[in-house]
């Protein structure tokens, strides 16, 4: 990951094609340790790409990733039923339980 925010800092700063030098540069700069393996891995991936374009595919890809925000859409919906909603508000009651006071400290209080 730091091999990509390196590669990112470097564009922005308007080198379109960054170097393993370039790259180095930067990490060295904040004290992190160069994997040269892993960063010539990341230059051969990314070499002659257009750094916008990955980006925006990567965009794309992500849009489809289900991100488990489903249920909350479900029981929205819920209300809109008419019925549904005063079933469901029951269920809701009964599952609140008081919860009994025990004695989990003992007998001993912080404050007596």
């Amino acid at each position: 990951m730091k091999f990509v925010a390196a590669y990112l800092l470097a564009v922005l700063a308007g080198n379109p094609s960054p170097s393993a030098e370039d790259l180095s540069a930067i990490l060295e700069s904040v004290g992190c340790e160069i994997d040269n393996e892993k960063m010539e891995l990341l230059l051969s991936q990314l070499s002659g790409r257009d750094i916008t374009e990955l980006i925006a595919a990567g965009r794309e890809k992500f849009a489809s990733v289900p991100c488990g925000g489903g249920g909350v859409a479900v029981a929205a919906a819920a209300p809109a039923a008419g019925g549904a909603a005063p079933a469901a508000e029951a269920k809701k009651e009964e599952k609140v339980e008081e919860k009994e006071e025990s004695d989990d400290d003992m007998g001993f209080s912080l404050f007596d």
